[in-house]
């Protein structure tokens, strides 16, 4: 028996559960006799007996690393599968959402002989509104040819779909407006009013979870749940026995969005629209309506423009322009004006009153954003779209997840990257998590033989954007291209260093170039595949979620370490506010994230056993500063050198 089973006996008794899953895992288990080729894995038996542990306990709480390689998955999946209990699974990224969902649990009912009824529950907009897309053919004719078209095709396939997830749909492009046209959204719900009430896909999916044993949803659901139950509106999620948090590094900044507050100005504009809209449809004797609708629509523009052309972020700093906050209560005078006339006009339209509601919400979190008058939350605009949004984010979520984690429930928080110098203290603490079990579970990759760490010498100082430092940079990538024949992610901190060495390698690069914002992610890592040799250049997205095997991949090069932008408005308000306690902002919130970040990129490199390959950091702070060693003591046990030599001899000597 595993030494782990033996430390985790109550009262000297193997639990049932515990049984079965030392068993599952056993060389005569399920799993060999399921798998060709399985070979037992000491720490997926540990993280699965522990994940066993805690939901024997009355209310345990597990906070695990586990090591790309370890198995993770099967390693909470299991032991949730066999326990007979109802068990929410949350992962970071629709990707994992849909593999665990359509390949990972049907592959492990098969081989446990089990059927437990399994729900898959995603973000509304994920799923297509049959209204709106009667809503949107009926209105054909203001439509471009192509949008059209894939709104046809989205018919024809809506009259076939199951579920109605959006994502499924494969004759439509993911990046076709159509699609946007037709998602459900909660602006433009008027749920048991729609006709189509009772076959609605986001209603019916959310029916399917309550009877559920297995529920995979993702971090942003969770928290949407938590803050609907939590304001007393509906809930979508059971009461489960355990949630398991899969890519759980993500959380705290997630946590931060929902704990805060949000403003989309493309909502406002679109509900202007749907006023119009009703004015024309329904209520054409009302010409104020729609002439004033129209008037906001068109101020409302305006006011956005002037705010962008300042180039500022900082809503604080933004109000403080005199002009801008004049403008700014001008606005929401004109948005109260149109309130008033819509509260004239209810009970004419169930449409209009349903817009009169919205209306009424978003009108009082511009006032609040008008008011800006949180000492303790950090305030900006942000480009997400032709129009952007207002946020306001909280310094410090502790005390909000604290209330949420230590709800009467067992919790599993697990990630490949959530130590920081051998320790899950700062992941703990973030999160406000309390008497929580901790383990760290090393990956069982020989990193010493597959891999390799460089650090060029004669690298320019990262933070003075010399040209010197740009042709270093080029350089560098060149020459390991060509050694690893393409099969390299050029992964940057920053879109603007990506634009400039993407233009330094074009013309000078002999294999081919990938390059985010050309394409969709999934796109390009699809074409990345098919081709063999290509080169992949990305910023934020691409550090995770990527996972390419085998020869594909041979060498990630990393342009400097991933510490966040110090003009950053959150990290800013944080930071003011540590100094205020007495803390440290760069050992406490910036070094911490900065040693997650770039744990996830190395992990593009290794995925399997037989990858090997070569990561080149290209950004020498790590060897002259001394937190380095943070960075140095969280990564995988890599053989290293710095001399650039010995990387491109390992590269060539790749089969």
């Amino acid at each position: 028996m595993h030494p782990y089973a033996v430390s985790n006996v109550r009262s000297q008794i193997i639990s049932r559960l515990l049984k079965e899953v030392i068993l599952a895992f056993s060389p005569e288990g399920a799993l060999a006799q399921g798998i060709k080729g399985y070979k037992p894995r000491p720490q997926q038996l540990t993280m699965a007996q522990a994940v066993a542990d805690t939901l024997d306990s009355p209310k345990g709480k597990l906070v695990l690393e586990a090591g790309t390689g370890v198995g993770k998955t099967f390693g909470y999946l299991i032991p949730a599968l066999l326990s007979g209990k109802q068990v929410i699974v949350s992962t970071g990224s629709k990707n994992l959402q849909e593999q665990l969902f359509y390949k990972d649990i049907p592959a492990l009912l098969r081989m446990l002989d089990i059927a437990p009824k399994v729900a898959l529950l995603k973000g509304r907009n994920n799923y297509l509104c049959q209204l709106g897309l009667q809503q949107q053919l009926d209105g054909a004719q203001s439509l471009e040819a192509q949008t059209l078209d894939d709104l046809l095709r989205v018919q024809q396939w809506a009259t076939a779909s199951v579920d109605g997830d959006l994502g499924m749909i494969a004759t439509v492009s993911e990046q076709s407006p159509a699609l946007g046209l037709v998602a459900s959204t909660r602006e433009t719900c008027i749920g048991k009013r729609c006709e189509f009430y009772e076959q609605c896909f986001t209603r019916n999916a959310r029916l399917k979870t309550l009877d559920a044993k297995i529920i995979v949803i993702n971090h942003h659901l969770f928290f949407a749940d938590w803050v609907l139950k939590d304001t007393g509106f509906a809930e979508l999620l059971p009461k489960a026995d355990m949630l398991v948090f899969d890519e759980a590094h993500q959380l705290p900044d997630i946590a931060v969005s929902y704990f805060g507050q949000q403003l989309s100005l493309g909502a406002m504009e679109r509900l202007l629209g749907r006023i119009e809209d009703v004015y024309l449809n329904e209520l054409r004797d009302t010409g104020q309506l729609g002439e004033l609708a129209r008037r906001c629509m068109s101020r409302l523009t305006d006011w956005v423009q002037e705010c962008l052309q300042t180039a500022q972020s900082d809503w604080r700093v933004l109000l403080a322009d005199k002009n801008i906050a004049g403008r700014s209560w001008q606005l929401l005078e004109e948005f109260q004006a149109l309130q008033r006339l819509l509260l004239a006009h209810v009970g004419r339209s169930e449409l209009l009153d349903d817009c009169f509601e919205k209306w009424l919400e978003y009108l009082t979190k511009l006032k609040q954003f008008l008011d800006c008058d949180n000492p303790s939350a950090a305030y900006s605009l942000e480009l997400t779209g032709r129009l952007p949004l207002l946020r306001m984010a909280p310094i410090d979520v502790t005390r909000e997840c604290q209330q949420l984690f230590n709800a009467d429930c067992r919790w599993v928080f697990t990630s490949a990257t959530l130590q920081v110098n051998r320790e899950l203290r700062h992941f703990a603490v973030g999160l406000g998590l309390q008497d929580c079990r901790e383990m760290i579970l090393d990956s069982p990759f020989d990193y010493q033989r597959q891999a390799l760490f460089c650090v060029p010498r004669q690298l320019a100082d990262v933070r003075s954007d010399s040209d010197y430092q740009l042709q270093r940079l080029v350089s560098i990538c060149l020459e390991a291209i060509s050694a690893a024949k393409g099969r390299t992610f050029i992964l940057f901190t920053s879109h603007r260093m990506l634009e400039r060495v993407a233009l330094e390698l074009r013309g000078r690069c002999n294999f081919p170039l990938l390059v985010q914002g050309s394409a969709g992610k999934q796109s390009l890592l699809k074409k990345f595949r098919q081709l063999g040799n290509a080169v992949l250049l990305g910023t934020g997205s691409f550090w995770e979620g990527v996972d390419v095997r085998g020869h594909l991949l041979s060498c990630v090069i990393i342009d400097k370490l991933p510490f966040v932008s110090p003009d950053d408005n959150l990290y800013r308000a944080r930071a003011a506010e540590l100094h205020r306690r007495g803390g440290d902002p760069f050992n406490d919130i910036s070094l911490p994230q900065a040693v997650i970040a770039l744990k996830q990129g190395f992990g593009r490199l290794i995925r399997d056993e037989h990858d090997r390959g070569v990561l080149i950091l290209c950004d020498n702070r790590i060897v002259n500063r001394p937190y380095g060693s943070a960075f140095l003591n969280s990564l995988p046990p890599t053989a290293r050198t710095r001399d650039l030599a010995k990387a491109m001899k390992f590269l060539h000597e790749i089969k």
